[in-house]
């Protein structure tokens, strides 16, 4: 059972075994003797003492580790052989040395304030990449110009996350030169600016020791060379054949390194465009008055906030945090990956970011729901009115109106809402969702039906919608003239808002649909089956053209007749529907609905409702 000793390296707590602690002890002592007579003594040893702490924090998993020789050996590698130093030879008496391969240089981000104009992130950069700090200042000046912006913000996350080098061991590290005692005294004298004579002499006389130093560790040397042993050649021996499979690893963990630095450039660029283009189309939308332009599925963010009653900041920020957050976080996860020492943002703003964007899930989950319960019930509401001057005998022109000041007829976006001035100067809304059918029938006048319909969260309140919605149409003459848009009140909320035309016209009327009328007639309509532009006769279920070519006649009518031998029974079936006779049944089924006949009971079925009459009182 070892002992362990709680030590205080430069700040920072840690556990160590009492062996290596009296050699980590020895060590510095060691140090500081080699440094008595020089310049900044006390900011190398600092220097030094905080170096070693850094290694020390790279070499443990958690806080309870233990340090034991094998760090402590490791960190003397790196920092510089002890015999150089005028080191007790003492110190490895009673162990092999250790492999005296140094490590590559690596260089880390930090910010350069001694050589910066701002905040050192230039410069930083410029020692992190080898290039001219030039170079990166007329690139921030690009993106900052040409990226509306985008140069600015990343500067200040960079500013932000990025620490300052500070200590001369994270200067070394910026320049990419090892951090070891030699490195550490001459950046803090280079530091001092002219050199006096009392430097010379502190120089001459530290120059003086190492020389000494290097000629006690020669004798020490040859002596122990005289002195060698069995055991101690066996270790070294051990020790050398371990440096092939140390080369491997290195190797393996280079590469291993190089493939995560590309995963963290891909996920630091996808992070910061994704955010800045989030942004930049959120802001604009909001100063161009364009939100209705952001979609989030199939739903933009001011039908979010209509269909659930929610006011249209609220729903942007909630989108705008449940988009952006994930994306900030996405850019920092890659700068952590490039930047080894990157500072951390703090666990407040950590929690406070999840805490934002799980509040904003849960609020676009409320909304939607909201939205699909506002959409729950259907209401329509209907009008007929009765074309007298329409008969059999009549031709009648149909055609779409639209308004010139606020409902283009070239305009393709049919059931969304939109906001105009009438020719009166007052505020409308409107929208062209209107659809019409064409009908046959065996009345002697023709009709026309307005369907009105709106949803919302009741049957009650959609009716209302239903019935506020105003809708217009005129008979000139001949001439149908149907509004190619509705209108709703102001203040009125959007729910489906739609209208609805069926225009029943008597079997041998003549029909001629103007060309704009194309886009607006139902699938079942009977003008699918046809072309508009041509005079049309009103048959049994269809329209007959006229005035068509040949190849223009879509004309596919077939007829079956069937005898069943029994009874008399017959079956027809055609374009116009199935007719099915009997010597005391019959059934009829066309466009106009199902009558049927037996005994002495009829049954009608069609869009005035289910109408029953009997023979017998």
């Amino acid at each position: 059972m070892n002992k362990t000793v709680n030590i205080n390296l430069a700040g920072i707590f840690f556990h160590i075994d009492e062996d290596a602690y009296l050699k980590l002890q020895r060590y510095l002592e060691a140090i500081k003797r080699s440094f008595t007579d020089s310049q900044g003594r006390s900011e190398i040893i600092a220097d030094i003492e905080s170096r070693i702490a850094e290694l020390f924090s790279e070499r443990i998993l958690n806080e309870k580790q233990v340090i034991g020789n094998k760090q402590v050996d490791e960190v003397i590698t790196i920092m510089g052989q002890p015999e150089d130093y005028l080191v007790d030879d003492e110190i490895f008496e009673d162990e092999p040395k250790q492999r005296t391969h140094t490590t590559g240089r690596s260089k880390k981000l930090y910010r350069d304030t001694e050589t910066s104009y701002v905040g050192g992130v230039s410069a930083g950069l410029a020692h992190y990449f080898g290039i001219d700090a030039l170079w990166i200042r007329i690139i921030w000046l690009v993106l900052v110009i040409g990226g509306f912006g985008t140069g600015i913000l990343i500067y200040i996350l960079l500013w932000i996350l990025v620490p300052e080098a500070k200590t001369t061991s994270e200067k070394i590290l910026m320049t990419g030169e090892n951090v070891t005692i030699s490195n550490i005294e001459k950046k803090i004298r280079d530091g001092f600016g002219t050199v006096s004579d009392s430097v010379g002499q502190n120089l001459q006389t530290a120059g003086d020791k190492l020389k000494e130093g290097f000629e006690s560790a020669s004798d020490n040397i040859s002596n122990s060379v005289k002195n060698i042993d069995v055991n101690k050649s066996t270790n070294r021996i051990k020790s050398s054949s371990q440096t092939f499979f140390d080369t491997i690893a290195d190797i393996f963990m280079f590469f291993l390194k190089l493939f995560a630095k590309f995963i963290g450039i891909i996920l630091m660029f996808t992070g910061a465009v994704g955010f800045i283009a989030t942004t930049v189309v959120f802001i604009s939308s909001i100063f161009m008055g364009r939100m209705d332009q952001i979609h989030l599925g199939n739903s933009d963010l001011v039908y979010l906030a209509e269909a659930s009653s929610t006011p249209i900041w609220l729903v942007f920020l909630i989108v705008y945090f449940l988009i952006g957050i994930p994306l900030l976080l996405l850019f920092y996860l890659g700068l952590k990956i490039l930047v080894n020492n990157l500072k951390s943002i703090g666990s407040v703003a950590k929690f406070t970011l999840l805490g934002a964007w799980l509040l904003s899930l849960i609020g676009i989950c409320i909304i939607g729901a909201k939205q699909g319960l506002s959409y729950s019930e259907k209401a329509p509401s209907i009008s007929t009115e009765k074309l007298e001057s329409i008969t059999k005998k009549d031709t009648l022109y149909l055609s779409m109106r639209s308004n010139e000041t606020y409902s283009d007829s070239n305009n393709n976006n049919f059931n969304s809402f939109d906001t105009a001035f009438n020719d009166n100067g007052d505020k409308i809304t409107f929208a062209r969702s209107v659809a019409f059918k064409i009908r046959s029938t065996r009345d002697s006048v023709a009709k026309v039906k307005v369907i009105k319909t709106a949803r919302n969260s009741s049957f009650e309140s959609a009716k209302v919608l239903a019935e506020n919605i105003s809708y217009e149409y005129e008979l000139i003459g001949n001439e149908l003239l149907l509004d190619n848009h509705i209108l709703i009140p102001n203040d009125d909320i959007k729910r489906s808002q739609r209208v609805e035309v069926t225009i029943y016209l008597p079997v041998g009327t003549t029909l001629f649909p103007d060309e704009n009328t194309h886009r607006f007639h139902t699938n079942n309509c009977l003008l699918s089956k046809t072309k508009e532009g041509h005079f049309l006769t009103v048959s049994n279920g269809k329209l007959l053209c006229n005035d068509c070519n040949d190849e223009d006649d879509d004309d596919d009518d077939f007829e079956i007749d069937v005898n069943i031998n029994k009874d008399g029974a017959k079956l027809k079936i055609n374009s116009e529907g199935i007719e099915a006779t009997s010597n005391t049944n019959s059934l009829e089924i066309n466009e106009n609905g199902v009558k049927s006949k037996t005994n002495n009971v009829e049954v009608n079925i069609d869009e005035d409702g289910i109408k029953i009459t009997s023979d017998k009182e």
